[in-house]
């Protein structure tokens, strides 16, 4: 009997086989989205990379696509190339000046070594169970240094900058970068905690306020001597040219002082009566001949 004739009396027998040769074609074959990195292991032992995050590479221009491996032998890790996200559990933080925050926070990360995650974590989803409590004693650590006001300043990029940097050595640990890292919210608990906080930092800023008011005040008095010492000097250099004129101004000074010409309060008047030939009045009298 030829091979032909027996193929021809055993047709399940030839159907079969081309079954096992086309899924193992398929199994040979897998496609590699442009979002994704893949591991490609051999005998659980990392072998090759396919479509390896490279920040200079172009969409559509990466190693995405077809590829091949041997079936049954090399295993397929799935590694996201996109920007992951890292929501922290709200954390209890105590600040330097005794206010105990409660402190919202989120990372931004990128798996930038498949082998090192591997390895490290065995997968993408504990490299984020990971890096949450790092990320939560970054926190505790830092803001433990700083005082509750540091908060709603600009020194809190300095904070966050710090915060970033210490994730960041142990992120490289699993084959991640770190993209950024933010404090969603910074808040005292509700209740006496947040009262009391409030009441100290109004007494602080009443504090300063007074502090403020009586520099100015010291200021302005300084000032103020300052200006009547040369208003003082002004005047005897000028008087001393003219007595004659230092005594005129010196009556018109008293004259206004005691016949109240700026008085508009609403009194009744008052009545003075004095001789014409009175000292006091002199000045009315105007100068005589040789004076």
């Amino acid at each position: 009997m030829s091979a032909l004739d027996w193929v021809r009396r055993n047709p399940l027998l030839w159907l079969g086989a081309a079954l096992v040769l086309i899924a193992l074609a398929l199994s040979s074959l897998f496609v590699v989205p442009e979002t994704k990195q893949a591991l490609v292991l051999r005998f659980r032992q990392p072998r090759t990379i396919v479509n390896a995050y490279d920040p200079r590479e172009a969409y559509g221009q990466t190693g995405a696509g077809l590829t091949f491996k041997v079936p049954f032998l090399d295993q397929v890790v799935w590694v996201d190339k996109r920007v992951l996200n890292l929501d922290l559990p709200r954390q209890g933080v105590l600040s330097t000046d005794q206010y105990r925050l409660e402190v919202d926070a989120f990372a931004r990360y990128r798996i930038v070594n498949p082998v090192r995650m591997y390895v490290a974590a065995g997968n993408e989803t504990r490299v984020g169970e990971a890096l949450k409590p790092i990320l939560g004693a970054a926190l505790r650590d830092e803001l433990g240094k700083r005082q509750f006001a540091v908060m709603l300043t600009p020194e809190r990029d300095v904070v966050m900058t710090n915060i970033k940097k210490s994730l960041a050595r142990s992120a490289a640990q699993y084959g991640a970068q770190i993209v950024d890292v933010r404090i969603k919210r910074a808040d005292l608990p509700e209740g006496s905690p947040l009262d009391s906080a409030f009441e100290r930092m109004r007494n602080t800023r009443q504090q300063m306020a007074l502090s403020i008011i009586a520099e100015g005040r010291r200021r302005a008095q300084v000032v103020k001597g300052n200006a009547d010492a040369a208003a003082a000097q002004i005047y005897s250099a000028s008087f001393g040219k003219d007595p004659a004129f230092y005594d005129f101004y010196r009556a018109m000074q008293s004259y206004q002082t005691t016949f109240g010409t700026e008085d508009t309060s609403p009194r009744g008047a008052s009545t003075i009566l004095l001789s014409p030939d009175n000292d006091y009045l002199r000045q009315f009298m105007g100068r005589k001949p040789g004076q």
